[in-house]
């Protein structure tokens, strides 16, 4: 018999998030953290992207009381270049200036999950973990990178592009989930929510 999946309070406002649990079948509701995005000196990617998840899941989990057979999930994606984050471009420009930097070249997709249970402390400990997808972006001209940019589409998205929408035609190959550079690793978070 299948593993039942136990509602899921998502820490998250990503509509690709919602559409990926929606994917699955997981029942959700949508309670946002109020965690600020910022990486610390010294900080991988890795340990950027795990720390935020969970400060995510646990802010929410603070404010969603008991809840028997729920969870909190928290989630970070950023992409990572000569390691560095990236994160969200500040502006068009900034969008254009973090696409010409990925032309052509590999880069690193990081997420972190982070699940919390809601049982007042009696079933089960925090699990986590970090999923990893390189992706290859081929040649893009200013022109091309100009009318991407032009959609709107790289205004709220980790290192400006979004693997679903405009910047598949840019994208060679991934190696690694194609989720996980959507913003949620659902082979990962379906471990996480049925062990």
């Amino acid at each position: 018999m299948p593993n039942a999946l136990p509602y899921v309070v998502l820490a998250s406002a990503s509509p690709r998030r919602r559409e990926l649990l929606s994917l699955v079948g997981v029942q959700f509701e949508v309670r946002a953290s109020r965690v600020e995005e910022k990486q610390i000196a010294g900080e991988t990617g890795e340990q950027y992207v795990a720390r935020l998840a969970r400060e995510k899941a646990q802010d929410v989990a603070r404010a969603a009381g008991t809840r028997p057979g729920a969870v909190v999930l928290g989630a970070d994606t950023e992409v990572i270049l000569d390691h560095r984050a990236l994160g969200k471009p500040q502006s068009d420009a900034h969008a254009a200036e973090m696409l010409r930097s990925l032309a052509g070249r590999a880069h690193d997709v990081l997420t972190a999950i982070c699940v919390v249970p809601l049982d007042g402390g009696a079933g089960g400990a925090r699990r986590e973990e970090v999923a990893s997808t390189r992706v290859y972006f081929g040649p893009m001209s200013d022109e091309e990178i100009a009318a991407y940019v032009a959609t709107g589409e790289p205004r709220d998205k980790a290192g400006a592009y979004g693997i679903q929408g405009g910047a598949a035609k840019f994208i060679e190959r991934i190696e690694g989930c194609y989720y996980n550079v959507m913003g949620l690793p659902v082979a990962a978070l379906y471990r996480l929510l049925t062990t």
